[in-house]
């Protein structure tokens, strides 16, 4: 943990030391989301609502999806640039060094500017709180803060699964942001607005239902079934992080330098 703050640091200094690009960047990710938004805004001034989820509702799908993508976008930025150490040949050295290769990838880069998308994403969520009825209590309260380390558990394991790729691929898969991005611009609408496969892909195979669907659910008094598993749904969003782990350790085994 010590060695992660010192890593932070060195990069926030790095990247302030243009501030005035640095605040720029923030303020573009800021207004990078507002086209999506516009678009949802816009789709319900001629619908009233999507399978029965009014615009504030989608709204809160919108900010918490947002939120976690941005936080883990700044934070493991790393290895979604590790196509690059590959490439050059630096992994080698990062592999002689005496510490774990997760926390030397992920010191290897953080990406502050997405701050100015969570601004927003924050803003949003909390417009679309005191638009929604929900019937607050300690335990919703826990299911919500799980929902926001769902979401950067599963994004932070679809990142180290595609970087785990360049191991065998050296270059990074554009095929692999369909999960990513895909994955972002899927998870801003309820899970049930889609067909049975979709559904099921994503809570079984790649859990983004847990991030915002299956726990809002349980927070809006929409489920009619079990509030257990509802309740308990972002907890599979946080163990999405262990395979992930798992397979990126195999690729660290089988890796083979590219001799740059």
């Amino acid at each position: 943990m010590k060695l992660f703050l010192k890593y932070l640091k060195i990069l926030l200094k790095s990247q302030l030391q243009y501030r005035t690009s640095f605040i720029l960047l923030c303020l573009g990710q800021f207004f990078v989301p507002f086209s999506l938004f516009a678009g949802i805004y816009f789709m319900f001034q001629r619908f009233d609502n999507i399978s029965g989820w009014s615009f504030y509702e989608v709204m809160l799908c919108f900010s918490i999806i947002h939120i976690v993508f941005s936080i883990s976008e700044c934070f493991v930025r790393g290895f979604d640039n590790f196509s690059a150490l590959i490439r050059t040949g630096n992994f080698d050295r990062i592999l002689v060094r005496p510490r774990g290769t997760i926390i030397q990838v992920l010191g290897s880069k953080f990406e502050f500017t997405r701050i100015g998308r969570l601004l927003q994403g924050i803003i949003v969520m909390i417009w679309a709180l005191f638009n929604v009825s929900i019937r607050w209590c300690p335990l919703k309260l826990i299911v919500f803060l799980l929902m926001i380390i769902s979401g950067i558990f599963i994004f932070s394991g679809i990142f180290i699964l595609t970087a785990t790729l360049c191991f065998w691929t050296i270059q990074g898969l554009e095929i692999a942001n369909v999960l990513t991005d895909g994955g972002r611009e899927m998870g801003q609408y309820p899970l049930g607005i889609y067909k049975k496969w979709v559904k099921n892909f994503f809570t079984y195979i790649i859990p983004f239902g847990c991030v915002n669907y299956y726990p809002l659910m349980y927070l809006l008094d929409k489920n009619t079934s079990n509030n257990l598993l509802y309740m308990i749904s972002p907890i599979v969003g946080i163990l999405f992080i262990v395979p992930c782990l798992i397979v990126w350790n195999i690729g660290v085994k089988h890796y083979k330098s590219t001799g740059s």
